[in-house]
């Protein structure tokens, strides 16, 4: 194609895809016939999931597994994990495993205050800007009530409006910096709102203001938008246990390990390059659960990685230490989730994974998530302080390089077989196959 396609979006699905496969691909019907294969054979699912995003031509599928044998603040959970990536779901099982018979984890939800900013411009006396803003602050409440009676009745809301002044960052520059608690709501659609609304009302009000002047009047709103930083809507979890405990057939010298362990921690919260592999870690447990109980993992990445970096060095999400005898290991993180609302209530795996959890508070769906990031955390720090990363990693990435080269069921026994003695690669598998051919 060397020009722009006029009215894309008014095609209809198959007119869409014919127009794909006749625009890009040498063989224009395998390219459809791949494309239908992955619809949903029920068709009111697919419309369903056509109806998520716009020019939907297929369903993308990634896996969805489970981590049995999570026990959380006493009580047993199967967490759903829909991820990619080899390996996450088996270390996520086998650190939940470890942890059952050692008291198993625990987690706690610090705060659960969400962010959002009107940014706006005024040009003129700031103390008279100051003492307007005193005036009309209880305006804003009043002025979004018909937005919130249904969240203040859930006992969440506004929790409160700041002007803050930004003039040393950049001319002209204000916010009114707001916080909200949506309870089990996620809550952009509420805050964005609700943010709308306090944008109408402070140009509304500053033109009624008699001490400004005609150019304090002309406040300029730039935009209104929630922040997916939320560093006071944060959840722990942690694992604890005397370091005698952590004996078992991999960790024979758990004195040794412990000590190594906080160390490869300790090396994480003071190197960057070394922290950002450490949290990408955590956010394989971290984003394959929010993934599956459909919330947005993009903003919970963003929001995650900016905490990491609040001392102005990024730095671990995690930390461990040995102290009278005990090892602790936990991590906190911002995290901002629903469990009402958007595609909780519509994809029909998300209810699925939901129910899974027991139909769970946004609050108790915090824990969940923050358990599996520091389970997954755990998991892969076990693995490098002791075996090495690799040889689990690469066991798991067998079957992905057996589908690769379609290999038969024969094939497979034997090279498994094989490699139950020999080192895990992509090359030393690809001879193998090659050899057995031969």
């Amino acid at each position: 194609m060397n020009q722009p396609f006029s009215g894309f979006s008014k095609l209809s699905k198959e007119e869409k895809i014919n127009w794909i496969a006749a625009t890009y691909f040498t063989t224009p019907e395998e390219a459809v016939a791949l494309l239908k294969k992955y619809w949903n054979s029920d068709a009111k699912i697919q419309k369903l999931h056509d109806e998520f995003i716009e020019n939907t031509i297929t369903n993308f599928y990634i896996p969805l597994g489970v981590a049995p044998n999570f026990l959380i603040n006493g009580k047993y959970s199967t967490i759903p994990m829909a991820i990619e990536e080899s390996s996450v779901v088996a270390a996520a099982s086998k650190a939940a495993k470890f942890w059952s018979t050692r008291g198993g984890f625990k987690a706690t939800v610090i705060d659960t205050e969400k962010i959002g900013q009107v940014h706006f411009t005024y040009k003129g006396d700031v103390s008279k800007l100051e003492l307007f803003f005193a005036q009309i602050k209880s305006t804003f409440f009043t002025d979004t009530e018909n937005i919130t009676t249904n969240m203040q009745k859930r006992g969440g809301g506004i929790l409160d409006i700041e002007l803050r002044d930004k003039t040393n960052l950049m001319e002209n520059y204000f916010q009114l910096h707001a916080t909200f608690d949506t309870k089990d709501s996620m809550g952009a659609n509420f805050i964005n709102s609700c943010l709308e609304q306090f944008a109408n009302t402070l140009k509304r009000e500053a033109q009624q203001f008699d001490l400004f002047s005609e150019t304090e009047k002309n406040i300029q709103v730039v935009m209104s938008i929630l922040s997916n930083y939320v560093p006071n809507c944060i959840v722990r979890a942690e694992v604890s246990c005397p370091i005698e405990d952590l004996e078992e057939k991999h960790i024979p010298n758990p004195i040794s390990f412990a000590e190594r362990f906080v160390q490869a921690v300790k090396i994480a919260e003071i190197e960057p390059y070394r922290a950002v592999t450490h949290n990408k870690g955590i956010m394989n447990g971290v984003d394959a659960v929010v993934i599956a109980t459909g919330n947005d993992f993009r903003a919970v990445e963003a929001g995650v990685h900016a905490y990491a970096s609040k001392s102005g060095q990024y730095s671990s999400l995690s930390h461990a230490k040995i102290e009278n005898g005990f090892f602790t290991f936990w991590l906190e993180i911002p995290l901002a989730l629903g469990t009402v609302g958007g595609l909780t209530s519509l994809h029909p795996l998300v209810k699925l994974s939901l129910e899974m959890l027991e139909n769970p508070s946004a609050e108790e769906l915090m824990q969940f998530v923050a358990v599996a990031g520091l389970a997954q955390n755990f998991a892969a720090l076990r693995s490098l302080t002791t075996s090495g990363i690799q040889e689990g990693h690469m066991k798991m990435h067998l079957n992905n390089i057996l589908n690769q080269f379609d290999a038969t069921e024969e094939e497979r026994h034997q090279v498994k077989n094989h490699f139950k003695h020999h080192v895990v690669s992509h090359s030393g598998v690809v001879n193998f196959i090659e050899s057995l051919r031969q």
